[in-house]
């Protein structure tokens, strides 16, 4: 990797804004201080705001294409994609409460920045009233995507990949190239208020735990997909390596697909089995990603000792897994579309949202690997239920125009 090519990536710029943010709290002026808080009040606000438009946008032309897709197929690789991404967080939920009390202790912080009347209060705020709630949105954009596909509106169709397009642009261009700003200020606060060191070493256990349980999330299912498919599902998983390779290195499932496509026609995949499900997959599979977020998230609960009960937390998942099939196509694309829920669902503020992003996007390799390293699990199983055909009969022809958004992280 060059070294323009290292500077420019989006987790290096986050490494630094972090390294950066706990040396300059060392000896930062307050009033200094107060700017990079201001700004957080301000980002975070607009954050509030823009985040239901950002779900409604995608997740409205993602429910429309897939309802034009590949019929019976499409429907039972996607039902095998979504069930693999809950079952991931389901489980991340069980390893939380089984080890958290002992990996994490007693540890806890009552806030992220302890605000004394005067002291790195920000200069001022503007509110930014979102024009709906989070799950308004969802409702939305199920109701008119599948509208736009009952009535098969075409016109309503390409307005939407439009708005997508528009939001696409504002995330890439505003959004993501102030994230690092944001978590300098985060972690900045962090230090002058003399938590700091807790927090970090806190997450630095559940950064491993989640580097392990990804890697293991990928055994699991090869170990079922072999059970399934009577296939030794080392020699499958061997077989994938390369594409679990590529993908650390280019954190993106999409600029993986050909190796993935490779790899999975070396496990005896069709050309027309694996050139469905591995693109399709890309786009509405992401079980490592769930993994990542699911512990991340149940880390800043156990740390601030929130209020949360385990329905929320299945339901967080539930609703996380829909929203992981509309994650825009940006490095930590996962985690913005996961913003909304985190906040609706769990209560996060704009600054545990922070966390959330720097320690997410700090190992976003390895659930990228993990997604698409299962996506060749997910192939052989369809492959085998199909028996290399993805038609129910005559009718039920595959058409991916429309369906396949294989622009995702």
């Amino acid at each position: 990797m060059s070294f323009k090519k290292l500077t420019g990536s989006l987790l290096f710029r986050i490494i630094v804004a972090i390294v950066l943010g706990i040396v300059f709290s060392l000896f930062f002026p307050e009033w200094l201080a107060r700017v990079f808080v201001t700004f957080n009040g301000l980002f975070s606000n607009f954050l509030d705001l823009f985040i239901p438009v950002l779900i409604f946008s995608l997740i409205t032309p993602a429910i429309a294409g897939i309802g034009r897709g590949a019929g019976k197929w499409l429907g039972v690789t996607a039902g095998i994609a979504y069930s693999s991404t809950v079952l991931s967080g389901l489980v991340a939920f069980g390893v939380a409460t089984l080890s958290y009390n002992w990996l994490l202790g007693d540890e806890r912080v009552d806030t992220l920045v302890d605000i004394d009347e005067g002291a790195l209060s920000p200069y001022f705020t503007i509110e930014m009233p979102a024009p709906f709630e989070v799950m308004t949105a969802l409702i939305l954009a199920f109701c008119v995507g599948l509208a736009m596909t009952a009535v098969k509106s075409d016109t309503l169709h390409s307005a939407a990949r439009e708005l997508e397009s528009v939001v696409m642009k504002v995330i890439k261009t505003f959004v993501i190239p102030l994230l690092p700003v944001f978590v300098f200020g985060v972690f900045l606060s962090m230090g002058m208020n003399g938590n700091l060191i807790d927090v970090i070493s806190s997450f630095a256990k559940v950064l491993v735990l989640a580097v392990v349980m990804t890697v293991l999330l990928v055994v699991v299912q090869y170990l079922v997909a072999g059970a399934v498919t009577g296939r030794n599902p080392f020699t499958a998983l061997a077989n994938m390596l390369p594409a679990y390779a590529t993908a650390l290195g280019t954190s993106s499932s999409a600029a993986t697909i050909p190796v993935t496509l490779a790899s999975a026609k070396k496990n005896g995949v069709p050309d027309n089995v694996a050139g469905f499900v591995v693109p399709l997959g890309a786009t509405i599979h992401l079980a490592g990603s769930m993994m990542k977020i699911a512990l991340f998230a149940l880390a800043v609960v156990h740390m601030f000792d929130m209020d949360v009960s385990a329905g929320q937390v299945i339901g967080f998942i539930l609703l996380l897994g829909i929203m992981m099939i509309a994650a825009p196509g940006v490095p930590g694309g996962a985690i913005m579309a996961a913003v909304g829920v985190l906040q609706s669902n769990l209560g996060f503020d704009a600054d545990q949202i922070a966390l959330m992003i720097a320690a997410y996007i700090a190992i976003d390799s390895f659930g990228t690997a993990a997604n698409v390293t299962g996506d060749g699990a997910i192939a052989l199983v369809v492959n085998k239920l199909s028996k290399g055909r993805l038609r129910s009969d005559k009718d039920d022809e595959i058409e991916t125009d429309g369906v396949l958004n294989t622009s995702k992280p």
